[in-house]
């Protein structure tokens, strides 16, 4: 089975490029939908722990806890280090579930990869990525997005040109669907030809 990691910053369309994975009938494992489950389940008396008020109903308030970790890179290390190995158990199980029903390829859609040492836990890496106007104007667009909590995201972002170099694969999204589907089931068809065993 192969294990291709899927990465971009923010707004640089990972999410469309993972929903044509599925549609290609590709397995994906999205790391931000374990962290929304998560967040509702065994996180949030964790989280609530570590941070006071962060919770409403027993459920993690994004925004609530947005306002305390946002900006306070301590604060963050400490998020991260209580909902990073949750993640990774969830990753766990769905490379196994998978593998055991002899899946060819499936897709860890991580948005931060890079930056959490991902790497290693792949074959092969896809990088989607936009020019930086389009990226800034689909992430300000968003409900709730200002300049400085872009920044702040961005912040914590491995450089777009960085991953770029890093990737055995580079989408650019900006030339829109058609293109980003031909491309996707370009790499789909090769690795499909190309199956190696997984280390992961």
């Amino acid at each position: 089975m192969i294990v291709l990691g899927l990465t971009g910053s923010i707004g640089m369309g990972k999410s469309t490029a993972a929903g044509m994975f599925r549609d290609e009938g590709v397995p994906v494992h999205d790391a931000d939908e374990a962290v929304h489950r998560l967040y509702a389940g065994a996180a949030a008396p964790l989280i609530e722990a570590a941070f006071p008020g962060s919770t409403v109903d027993g459920v993690v308030d994004r925004a609530a806890l947005g306002k305390l970790v946002l900006g306070d890179a301590a604060a963050m290390k400490r998020l991260e280090a209580i909902i990073h190995p949750l993640v990774r158990a969830d990753n766990d199980a769905f490379l196994a579930g998978h593998r055991a029903a002899g899946a060819k390829l499936v897709v860890l859609d991580i948005p931060l990869l890079f930056e959490t040492g991902g790497r290693d836990r792949v074959e092969k890496v896809i990088v989607v990525s936009a020019p930086a106007d389009v990226q800034r104007d689909r992430v300000l667009a968003r409900p709730g997005m200002t300049e400085e909590k872009f920044e702040a995201i961005r912040a914590r972002q491995m450089p777009d040109d960085e991953k770029r170099r890093l990737a055995d694969y580079v989408i650019d999204t900006s030339q829109g669907f058609d293109v980003t589907r031909a491309r996707i089931r370009g790499i789909i068809e090769e690795l499909s030809g190309n199956e190696e065993p997984s280390g992961a």
